[in-house]
C-alpha cells in the first residue's frame, strides 16, 4: 500500500519512492486528467515533494528553496508552477523587508489524502479530501481516543512545542492503529474478490464476459457506466445488448447454484433457461 497525505502543517509520505513510474504521463496536460492522475503525476517527482515538505511548514521564497535543496532558482520556479497549477500551492505577494519591491512566496493550497492499494485481485486508487473545520466541528468524526487533544487546542491558537509533540505523538499512535485495521480489511477484501474471481473464471467462458462483471464489481457503490465499457470493449449496441442478457443470465444461475437463493419473479414470467419447465397440469 501506498499512501500519501499532505496539509498545512504535515506531509506523511509511506513508501513514497515504490511509485515513481506509477503515474508517467509525459506532458500531459493536467487539465484532462483526473484529480488522482494529477496529483500522482506531480509527486512522482522527488524535487516537488522536497518542495512540498518545506512549505507544509512554512512558506517559502523561491530562492529560499533553492539554497535549501541545492539545485537552481530556475528549476524550483519551475515546479512551483507545476505544483501551482494543480492546485497544490498558491503564490503570495509579500512586502520586502528592505522596502523594495513585493516578493513572492509560496504555501501549500490544499489538504488531501491519496491511497493506492495493489495486489493479486486488489486494485484501489483514491484521492480523498480531507474535512474542513476546527477540532470541535470535527470531533463528531473522531475516536474518542482523541478526545483529550480536541479538548487541549480548542480555542487556542498557539500551543508549546512541548506540548504539540505529545499529541502528535498520541495521533500518529491512533493512526497506525487505524492504519493497521484497516490493512486487515483490505486484506479480507481482497480474499473476497479471489474467491469471486474464482468462480468468474469457472463460470463465464468468454473474456468480455469476465470484463463486464468485474467491472461491475468495480462499481458496485456507483453507477455502472455501460457506455464506457462498451467503448473498452469496442462493441456495437446490438453485440452490447447481448452480452448484457447473456452476464445477466449466467450471474442468476450463479447465485442460485453458488449461494443458494432463490430468484424470485411474477407468475407470469418466463422461467430462465436453466431453471427447466414447469409440470404439465394433469387433466
Amino acid at each position: 500500500m501506498i499512501t500519501a497525505t499532505i496539509e498545512r502543517d504535515s506531509i506523511r509520505f509511506k513508501v513514497i519512492d515504490e511509485f515513481k513510474e506509477c503515474a508517467s504521463l509525459g506532458n500531459l496536460e493536467l487539465s484532462n486528467v483526473s484529480d488522482i492522475d494529477k496529483a500522482l503525476t506531480l509527486l512522482q517527482n522527488k524535487l516537488r515533494r522536497q518542495i512540498l515538505e518545506r512549505l507544509v511548514r512554512e512558506p517559502h521564497y523561491p530562492m529560499q528553496l533553492a539554497e535549501i535543496l541545492g539545485v537552481s532558482h530556475q528549476a524550483i520556479v519551475k515546479h512551483l508552477r507545476a505544483l501551482e497549477k494543480g492546485d497544490f500551492v498558491t503564490k503570495l505577494k509579500v512586502p520586502s523587508e528592505k522596502g523594495g519591491p513585493a516578493r513572492t512566496i509560496y504555501t501549500v493550497q490544499q489538504s488531501i489524502s491519496l491511497r493506492i492499494d495493489l495486489g493479486p485481485d486488489l486494485f484501489m486508487c483514491e484521492q480523498r479530501k480531507l474535512p474542513a473545520g476546527g477540532p470541535v466541528r470535527l470531533s463528531n468524526r473522531l475516536p474518542s481516543t482523541t478526545e483529550n487533544v480536541v479538548q487541549s487546542v480548542s480555542g487556542r491558537k498557539k500551543i508549546s512545542v512541548g506540548e504539540g509533540m505529545a499529541h502528535i505523538q498520541q495521533l500518529n499512535t491512533i493512526l497506525e492503529e487505524i492504519d493497521a485495521q484497516r490493512d486487515a480489511i483490505i486484506a479480507l477484501h481482497q480474499h473476497v474478490r479471489n474467491r469471486v474471481s474464482a468462480g468468474v473464471d469457472s463460470d463465464f467462458d468468454v473474456y468480455e464476459q469476465r470484463t463486464m462483471v468485474h467491472s461491475l464489481m468495480d462499481s458496485s457503490e456507483k453507477k455502472f457506466d455501460l457506455s464506457e465499457l462498451r467503448r473498452e470493449l469496442q462493441l456495437g449496441q446490438n453485440e452490447m445488448a447481448s452480452l448484457l442478457d447473456e452476464v445477466r443470465n449466467r450471474l442468476e444461475k450463479q447465485l442460485s447454484d453458488r449461494a443458494g437463493h432463490v430468484v424470485a419473479a411474477p407468475s407470469n414470467s418466463n422461467l430462465r433457461f436453466w431453471l427447466g419447465s414447469l409440470p404439465k397440469k394433469q387433466s
